[in-house]
């Protein structure tokens, strides 16, 4: 499967933006996804995940109750809502699939991966 992320951005701190990451070769449906971020100098880190599995979700601590996965089965897609951002939110947003009908929530637990966007929230 390939994956495309895209909806990244610049905005202010407070505002909002919308992920989506767009699946081509074989439905999203089949696979659980995972968005990971990646900030200047840091590591991957998880962010928010679906399952396979009835569609479970799970989310950094930090981003509870600000940020919501969602599945889109007729676009194919995966979105990653993400309201009140804060300054720390910057860093480049990697979708990323596997193949296993539990929550992923590391980095090499993930088969495949989208080409990342650019997220960037000023203070």
């Amino acid at each position: 499967v390939q994956l495309q992320a895209s909806g990244g951005g610049s905005v202010q701190a407070g505002g909002s933006l919308r992920l989506s990451c767009a699946a081509s070769g074989r439905a999203f449906n089949a696979y659980s996804v995972t968005w990971f971020r990646q900030a200047p100098g840091k590591e991957r880190e998880f962010a928010a995940g679906i399952s396979l599995s009835y569609d479970r979700t799970r989310y950094a601590e930090s981003l509870k109750g600000r940020f919501t996965i969602s599945r889109d089965h007729v676009k194919n897609t995966v979105n990653l809502q993400m309201n009140t951002l804060r300054p720390d939110d910057t860093a480049v947003y990697y979708c990323a699939a596997s193949n296993t009908r539990t929550l992923v929530t590391t980095v090499d637990e993930a088969d495949y991966w989208g080409q990342g966007t650019q997220v960037t929230v000023s203070s």
